[in-house]
């Protein structure tokens, strides 16, 4: 089986609250979240796990106090010798704007989501503002139904309940399973001990709580969504 190194990008950050992570818990904890997209390298394909925000504006002093290199888009593909039209595919957890507004400058991919997920992103619930469906207008959208293998090392499963059809991105390594969680998180969300914590932002909370345990017993190495601490990792593994 094909064995990938990925590479985080951290391509923009946001200052939220800790309990848009986590579910009743650290809620009044201001925290910056890191916006990733993931280079999976290894395969004959250019393959990207999410695209991250256009734009964004953070303050410098962010970089030096987390660690972090946040970069555009093109500048972050750029440190791979990629441009945005050398991408083969896209794999997107989920459809919130922070994860999909550079799909249009990668004109030539494919971008696979699940069917339901496009569904809800083509006529969002006012509940949930996040979802602008015009952002991929001028991409192929490949819809996919459930769990299922996307190429040789890399298969995507269902993972609701922070948006109606996330998924989360299973890819194998020379270190065994690594998954990138297709819900947004934090390593808070996956305490050592006790049970996991689901999403704070939700459409269903068991679904989300679900999820979580799901991908934590079945992952190797587990990349949360907005963990600060993946975007101070070149390689996964190392």
């Amino acid at each position: 089986m094909t064995e990938y190194t990925i590479h985080p990008l951290v391509v923009g950050a946001n200052a939220t609250d800790q309990g848009v992570m986590t579910y009743l818990k650290g809620y009044g904890k201001r925290i910056w979240i890191p916006i990733y997209v993931f280079y999976l390298e290894g395969g004959r394909e250019n393959i990207l796990v999410d695209t991250g925000l256009e734009q964004f504006v953070v303050p410098p002093e962010v970089e030096a106090e987390y660690n972090i290199k946040i970069q555009e888009f093109e500048e972050a593909l750029a440190t791979y010798n990629l441009k945005p039209e050398d991408i083969d595919l896209i794999i997107h957890t989920h459809l919130h704007n922070d994860h999909c507004e550079n799909d249009y400058k990668c004109q030539n991919a494919k971008i696979l989501v699940q069917r339901r997920e496009y569904e809800f992103f083509q006529n969002p619930h006012p509940i949930d503002h996040r979802y602008f469906p015009d952002l991929l207008d001028e991409n192929e959208v490949v819809l996919l139904d459930g769990d299922q293998e996307i190429v040789d090392g890399i298969q995507v499963i269902l993972t609701p309940g922070h948006t109606v059809g996330g998924q989360s991105v299973v890819v194998n390594t020379r270190k065994g399973k690594a998954i990138i969680t297709g819900f947004c998180c934090n390593e808070q969300n996956f305490p050592i001990s006790g049970p996991v914590v689901p999403s704070g932002v939700h459409i269903n909370v068991i679904e989300a709580y679900e999820s979580a345990k799901k991908v934590k017993e079945l992952a190797d190495i587990l990349i949360p969504l907005h963990d600060l601490s993946i975007g101070r990792r070149k390689n996964i593994p190392e």
